[in-house]
């Protein structure tokens, strides 16, 4: 996983970054006009594995004030929201923030889907996890995306995944591989 270090690293030609985080400590109300303006003003380029500009940029600017995180997300847009949900792991929040991940669980974007299956998703409880990993099989959601997938994969998840599979060939449907791959993993032996 990359750390706020790596990301600030990563970033460190950017003035208007430094100056915005400036601004932020000094008042944590500032990071809702400098938030949206992350992908402008940084780009939105790979940076780092598994990170863009903006997102890096925004996972910096709420480590300043992380207690802004939920006000983002609400009112933020997807690229916003899915910043948020990659930076929670990296912010000092214990597990406050869970519900974030409900709501974006709820939602039919995949990358918001996937962004919440992040290193965070350790806080979600068992069963709403398995829901969550079922979701990503269902929507097609490459099951790497999925933080700690095969230390938290159970015998639960394997009979979810089963039904979802017998469901789907009664249908005449595939099954994605990587689902398949896991279902064998968690039924072998």
């Amino acid at each position: 996983m990359t750390d706020v270090d790596d990301l600030r690293a990563a970033l460190s030609d950017s003035p208007w970054l430094t100056g915005a985080i400036a601004r932020i400590r000094a008042d944590s109300q500032a990071i809702q006009t400098l938030f949206p303006a992350a992908g402008r003003r940084c780009g939105r380029g790979a940076i780092a594995p598994g990170w863009t500009a903006d997102e890096a940029a925004r996972a910096l600017m709420l480590s300043a004030a992380p207690d802004e995180a939920e006000n983002l997300y609400r009112y933020g847009d997807a690229d916003e929201k899915r910043a948020v949900l990659k930076s929670l792991p990296l912010l000092p929040i214990g597990d406050s923030a869970v519900g974030l991940l409900h709501d974006a669980l709820r939602t039919n974007d995949t990358r918001l889907v996937a962004a919440a299956l992040g290193p965070y998703a350790i806080h979600l409880d068992p069963a709403a996890w398995r829901q969550a990993v079922l979701k990503c099989v269902f929507m097609g959601i490459p099951l790497d995306a999925v933080d700690s997938l095969r230390k938290r994969a159970d015998g639960e998840l394997a009979a979810m995944l089963r039904a979802f599979a017998d469901e789907r060939a009664a249908a005449g449907r595939e099954v994605p591989a990587d689902a398949q791959a896991l279902l064998a993993e968690l039924t072998a032996g």
